[in-house]
């Protein structure tokens, strides 16, 4: 059984933290100057309620980043220390110490040998049962990577939204510069100022927050990818010691051609 800490109560703090984080220069701004008070109007309010849908995406983006961020380390995936450990254990054949250590150690590398190395075939002194080892790796890896990429799929997901939601606020923007040319009977600016503030504010705030959703995105992908690749490299070295200590002295009996006299 594959066990996973659970996360949900982690992204819920983050994303309390940064609605907190982005309301307060919105209080602040109540008893600061007007001139501030206008900024505010002009480049945020003004784009209308979907501005509000393009909010929680910002929000919902800083609390993912930030929580992906802090959960692909190499602490919490491939540590140098229990690296370590399990190459002693392994190099000296303690199989079964390793998958013990492995097993009290919360991280991706932990967990993968506590998973796999108990396929291990003794009676295969040749390969240990590398076979079996590396399918039950790969099925560890399967069922890992989908439930980590679901936090990092949701930043993809917003970087697609934002657009969106401010191609709506667009498209209520022109409407209602429409309907305002239907009511006055002429194309005055000023009467459908308001209206085209709209309908660009929200497609720059769409933009705003697509644009660094989709390089975040890539950058955690690219990480998690990576210390995967770590930990399964890690794995296939453990294997290959406890496979050359178990066939050292073979190895050693083999002279190579024209090296003895």
């Amino acid at each position: 059984m594959i066990s996973q800490p659970p996360r949900r109560n982690a992204v819920f703090l983050i994303v309390g933290l940064a609605t907190l984080a982005l309301s307060s220069p919105a209080l602040l701004a109540q008893d600061a100057a007007p001139a501030t008070e206008t900024l505010l109007q002009r480049w945020v309010l003004s784009g209308g309620k979907t501005m509000f849908f393009i909010g929680a995406a910002v929000v919902a983006f800083i609390a993912l980043a930030v929580y992906n961020f802090m959960a692909f380390t190499r602490v919490k995936y491939c540590p140098d220390d229990l690296k370590a450990a399990l190459m002693d254990h392994m190099t000296n054949c303690r199989v079964r110490s390793a998958i013990e250590l492995a097993a009290s150690h919360p991280s991706y590398l932990g967990r993968m040998v506590a998973y796999s190395f108990p396929n291990i075939d003794a009676t295969r002194p040749e390969d240990l049962g590398r076979d079996q080892v590396e399918d039950a790796m790969a099925d560890f890896t399967i069922n890992e990577n989908r439930k980590a990429m679901t936090w990092i799929n949701y930043i993809s997901v917003i970087a697609q939204a934002s657009p969106m939601l401010g191609l709506l606020g667009t498209v209520i923007g022109m409407v209602s510069a429409f309907g305002t040319l239907k009511v006055s009977g002429g194309a005055d600016p000023s009467q459908l100022a308001g209206d085209i503030s709209v309908a660009l504010l929200t497609t720059l705030w769409g933009l705003i927050n697509a644009i660094p959703c989709i390089i975040v995105f890539y950058i955690l992908k690219n990480r998690f990818n990576g210390l995967v690749a770590d930990c399964v490299h890690s794995a296939e070295e453990l294997l290959n010691a406890a496979v050359a200590t178990v066939n050292a002295d073979t190895l050693y009996a083999k002279i190579p051609e024209g090296i003895a006299e």
